[in-house]
């Protein structure tokens, strides 16, 4: 099956600089989704063109540095993210594509944007695109587009270049299932290859013996600005003092059968949706309003954890004690954010949840966690109702009532506005969160 990125490469060799940089300038196109995310316009030839004039050294060296980052990190407000995430922070005098790379764990996003137009340019970029692949095709694109530039170099005779010497690191690091491991919670930290505190690591991969390594990299993804993180330990003490019992059993599940798609098959936005769709349907809610009773029943718990504003401090989550007994922990003080994250777990142990006793709901952007949010949006507020009442009138002053109705906020309400097209992107301040 052919990938729906490629990074196409045709090689126009220049005169000076150093060996590596001058055999490997090339015409450097990325295609996605059918659209040439480098199409520009060359003022010096006053044309158009699909594939501009870079160093496909340079591209290969920052992608193979940052590899772990791309493949695994989500996208982050913090100070230093874009330097690994961003082609514009290549450097080395080549005017680069403004083309944002990140993932959320199954599905890698590329995000074109126009650059500025300046006097004296000679290369300005138009495209203005959004595309999402598999991880999986993002490997296998990158992988052979490093191994083209290795075999240039190789052609050209020239060896032991750094890109080479980071190259093999990596693929080394990949097929060594520890070392996957910590870089893979290296880059949901935000932090580059043993960059991060070693105590850090090793508590992480503790918790995961006790939590499960799935939910420790959730809350991993979810690390402060300092880079620390919930232990196993905190999660403990704060279920204890701030938790409310729940019962799994008597939690609600999906019969065998739903038909729901596999976890990555589609975007995380889709799966939670189809998850909430099947549940409201198994239920016979129709499009009816949830009451805080039927929500806090179908999660196995009393309804007094909604109205009761025990603050979790920055984390929601459930952690199981045996298969009988659970605590759970909201963090917002507010009825409808409580609501809407008690959804979030229940939509995690029915269609994101891989195990292990915690069932975190973080402010990370993985697909776990996006999923969970879909999920939540869906089953609290139907679209097909939402869309019926709203009649085609989506102003503020109708999302608001909506939202009331539904017991939501009114940014639920503007997040499925926007994920099935009845708003533009631009009226979703979380750019990419629904498409990705």
């Amino acid at each position: 099956m052919p990938s729906n990125w490629a990074l196409n490469v045709e090689w126009e060799p220049v005169g000076s600089g150093p060996p590596e940089e001058r055999v490997c300038i090339a015409a450097l196109g990325i295609q996605a989704n059918g659209v040439w995310l480098t199409e520009g316009r060359d003022a010096l030839a006053n044309r158009l063109r699909k594939a501009p004039l870079l160093s496909a050294y340079h591209l290969a060296e920052w992608i193979a540095w940052n590899w772990w980052r791309l493949r695994w990190e989500p996208r982050s407000n913090a100070i230093d993210w874009a330097y690994s995430h961003r082609l514009t922070t290549i450097g080395g005098g080549y005017i680069w594509p403004n083309v944002t790379i990140f993932s959320d764990g199954e599905r890698t996003a590329l995000i074109a944007k126009p650059t500025d137009e300046r006097p004296q340019t000679p290369f300005r970029y138009i495209a203005d695109f959004a595309a999402v692949v598999q991880a999986s095709e993002f490997e296998t694109e990158v992988d052979d587009f490093v191994d083209q530039v290795l075999q240039r170099l190789d052609s050209e005779n020239i060896g032991n270049t750094n890109l080479a010497i980071i190259w093999q690191g990596v693929l080394k690091e990949r097929h060594a299932p520890q070392l996957t491991r910590t870089r893979k919670l290296e880059a949901l930290l935000g932090q580059e290859p043993d960059e991060s505190n070693p105590q850090t690591l090793a508590r992480l991969i503790a918790d995961a013996e006790q939590l499960s390594m799935a939910s420790v990299e959730e809350i991993a993804a979810d690390h402060r600005p300092d880079g620390s993180v919930s232990t196993a330990d905190d999660l403990y003490e704060i279920a204890k003092k701030k938790g409310f019992d729940a019962s799994p059993p008597d939690m609600v599940r999906l019969s065998p059968g739903s038909g729901l798609p596999r976890v990555g098959q589609v975007p995380a936005w889709r799966l939670g949706a189809a998850a909430a769709k099947a549940l409201r349907e198994q239920e016979k809610l129709d499009g009816k309003p949830i009451s805080n009773d039927l929500l806090a029943k179908m999660a196995g718990t009393q309804t007094s954890i909604i109205g009761d504003h025990k603050s979790g401090q920055n984390i929601s989550f459930a952690l199981d004690d045996g298969s009988q007994h659970s605590r759970i922990v909201l963090r917002s003080k507010w009825d409808d954010g409580r609501r809407f994250e008690l959804a979030r777990l229940l939509g995690d142990r029915i269609a994101g949840s891989r195990g292990g006793r915690l069932f975190p709901a973080t402010r990370a952007y993985t697909y776990r966690q996006k999923m969970q949010r879909s999920f939540a949006a869906e089953f609290l507020s139907p679209f097909e109702a939402i869309d019926e009442m709203l009649a085609g009138d989506c102003s503020t002053e109708s999302q608001f009532e909506v939202a009331e109705h539904f017991g939501v906020s009114e940014l639920t309400i503007r997040t499925l506005l926007v994920n099935h097209g009845r708003l533009g992107r631009e009226d979703l301040d979380a750019e990419f969160e629904a498409a990705a």
